[in-house]
């Protein structure tokens, strides 16, 4: 049970009696569905929350009288489980109710006084680490042999001996608790798998969330990943330039061919957060990190670099610089070739060479300067920022990464409605089209150029070519196959978006927005616990962010309004709410709270979300106002609009000639 559903009422449904309770924390909610799925697939029912919890009860009756109708009680074992009140009181509960523990452990983390009172002398099976076809068997097997009366304990070990260890019983009492200890690689942390290279090898899939299996991480040798350098200087007001220096940095790595190297995005999570070398190291799926730190005082900088082996902690490589400002450029690329030549590195397939971006320092601090508050992602960073870019840009005309900057400014300026489309396309285009004139090579103007074709032209096969182009230059920048998917899917090529959203998690494993999407995708294409499996993800990156709408979006197309409407506690936008309530309530027959919900929807959503209005009329069948709506949508160029070729939630809609007509009218193939 997910700690943090604990104390929430819920809506009433009919009480359900399981045969398994599932005891879980929060933190592996994704592997504990999976396993959810594995049991109930063989006809095991399980009650798992908040999917299972009774409407309008409190969580912690509905979790007592779910422990005390159940026959056996299927614990995820890991340091989460280990470290949280709720589940200690499950496994208490359900030792002294006699009630039979499968505890899978997916983790090596030491048991606590507690756990180890209740464990520590049960049966264990250890099962082949990293089999997870065996290891769904074992527990379906020892689920129905505690659901069997006359069951034998052990008697279906001898036929899986090649996967078990010498078996030991022990009664404590009057019952048998009995742990099977399955030793699993956490299903969702598929990040750690095999990193696609940049060039041929980037062609294979990334099984960023792959379908029924679960992971061994391979970490290649010649992988590192950038930590964000720390800011030494006297004032600490030098933090954009010690980021600056972790991202050209990145920048220029990713470009050797032979070398793997994660996004900004996931280099830069683990800034401020407890977490060792080694911790980062195992997330990110390389063997070494290269950080240090940036003393600037005037025009005068002190960088400190090292390279360090994750495994052992063994500094690989290590240097000072005390350089004149003006001379920065070299330092990177002396770092650059450091780490290159101790990695044993070939450069014959593409190097980390490049044309120095300017020359007039002044304008690159300004620059960086905008960089960082683009980073940040207030109304007034932004404003902020583009003021830094046109004066970087006024010091000097020829530097072609800040004219891009400026575009990218632009575009995310008018997606949030800081300035109008009018002012939004005349700036951007004349930006980006000076980047590109200055250096026509450049991937991320390429890049840039691509967002601003799509969100301010929708002109989606112009951004479909930009965006081929930036990957082409770079097979390495993680973000450009976040935007080519996005395109791909507005064109209706779901299969080689996903695959692209696959290959983008794989060089930026730590891109929440990449894992809902993903998760959506996922989600519509009917496969629920791997869409489950990414929407928790993003939800423990940015759970600011990613609330848990996904959770109950995917019950509904599971058909489980019930379940939906037990997530609405931890959905924070009242237009998601009304929603999903209007969803859930008609498919319970509850068509008066339905029409409510309905009208809070129009009410919150009619002025900033038309879109989801009618997204959600065209799953209720009513064509006609999902037609209006979506008509309303297009006046407003709603950007919720620009998915509807691949979004099946208007399968609906697609069999009625005005669908057609409306795609032409978007700039769509039919």
């Amino acid at each position: 049970m997910a700690e943090n559903d604990r104390g929430q009422p819920a809506a009433r449904a009919e009480t359900f009696k399981a045969d398994v309770f599932i005891s879980y924390a929060s933190h592996d909610a994704p592997l504990a569905n999976v396993i959810v799925d594995a049991l109930e697939m063989h006809g095991i029912r399980c009650w798992i929350a908040p999917r299972n919890v009774v409407p309008g009860s409190l969580y912690a009756d509905e979790i007592i009288r779910a422990i005390n109708d159940a026959n056996v009680v299927v614990l995820l074992l890991s340091e989460h489980a280990i470290a949280s009140s709720h589940v200690g009181k499950e496994i208490e509960r359900a030792s002294s109710k006699r009630r039979r523990i499968i505890a899978l452990r997916i983790d090596s983390a030491s048991l606590n006084r507690a756990f180890e009172y209740f464990l520590s002398e049960s049966q264990w099976i250890d099962l082949h680490a990293g089999d997870a076809d065996a290891a769904a068997a074992q527990l379906t097997t020892a689920v129905r042999r505690h659901l069997e009366p006359s069951a034998v304990i052990g008697a279906h070990i001898q036929s899986n001996k090649r996967f078990l260890s010498p078996v030991r019983t022990v009664r404590r009492g009057k019952w048998l608790v009995t742990a099977v200890v399955v030793v699993l690689a956490l299903a969702y942390v598929t990040v750690n798998k095999v990193w696609l290279s940049k060039h041929a090898q980037v062609e294979d899939p990334a099984a960023a969330i792959a379908p029924t299996s679960i992971a061994i991480a391979v970490v290649p040798q010649k992988s590192v990943a950038v930590l964000p350098f720390v800011d030494m200087s006297e004032k600490k007001d030098q933090a954009y330039f010690a980021d600056g220096l972790s991202e050209e940095l990145i920048d220029m790595l990713t470009k050797i061919s032979d070398l793997q190297v994660p996004a900004r995005t996931s280099s830069f999570y683990f800034r401020d957060k407890q977490a060792t070398i080694a911790d980062i190291a195992k997330a990110l799926a390389v063997a070494h990190v290269l950080e240090g730190s940036v003393r600037k005082s005037g025009k005068t900088i002190r960088i400190t670099a090292q390279l360090v082996r994750a495994d052992n902690g063994y500094h690989v490589w290590s240097e000072t610089y005390d350089r004149q400002i003006d001379d920065i450029f070299k330092v990177q690329d002396d770092i650059a070739g450091s780490v290159v030549k101790s990695l044993k590195v070939s450069l014959l397939a593409g190097g980390a060479s490049r044309s120095i971006p300017t020359t007039n320092t002044d304008a690159y601090t300004s620059y960086l300067q905008a960089r960082a508050l683009f980073q940040r992602g207030s109304a007034d960073d932004y404003r902020n920022a583009y003021e830094h870019l046109t004066e970087a840009v006024a010091l000097d005309p020829a530097f072609a990464a800040a004219w891009s900057e400026i575009a990218r400014v632009r575009v995310r300026q008018y997606y949030l409605g800081q300035i109008t489309l009018t002012a939004a396309r005349a700036e951007a285009h004349r930006a980006i089209g000076k980047a590109l004139q200055l250096d026509p090579q450049l991937p991320e103007a390429h890049l840039t150029r691509g967002r601003v074709l799509y969100f301010l032209d929708w002109d989606w096969q112009g951004a479909d070519t930009e965006m081929k182009t930036s990957l082409r230059l770079d097979p390495g920048l993680g973000e450009s196959y976040r935007w080519a998917a996005m395109t791909a899917g507005t064109l209706g090529r779901v299969d080689e978006a996903e695959d692209l959203l696959r290959k983008a998690l794989a060089l930026d494993p730590m891109e929440a927005f990449t894992y809902i999407t993903l998760s959506d995708y996922l989600r519509q294409s009917g496969h629920w616990p791997e869409a489950t499996k990414a929407g928790a993800r993003a939800h423990d990156l940015m759970p600011s962010i990613f609330d848990n709408r996904y959770v109950a979006e995917i019950a509904l197309s599971r058909g489980d309004p019930q379940a939906a409407l037990s997530a609405l506690p931890r959905v924070n936008s009242p237009i998601e709410v009304a929603s999903i309530k209007a969803r859930a309530f008609r498919a319970l027959g509850r068509n008066q709270d339905a029409a409510a919900a309905l009208t809070e929807l129009e009410k919150t959503a009619a002025a900033d979300a038309p879109a989801e209005i009618a997204r959600v009329y065209a799953l209720l069948g009513e064509r006609d106002l999902s037609f209006k709506w979506l008509d309303h949508s297009y006046e407003v160029r709603d950007p919720n609009i620009v998915d509807i070729k691949r979004d099946r939630d208007f399968d609906a809609l697609r069999s009625d000639p005005r669908y057609v007509r409306f795609l032409q009218k978007m700039n769509l193939p039919p």
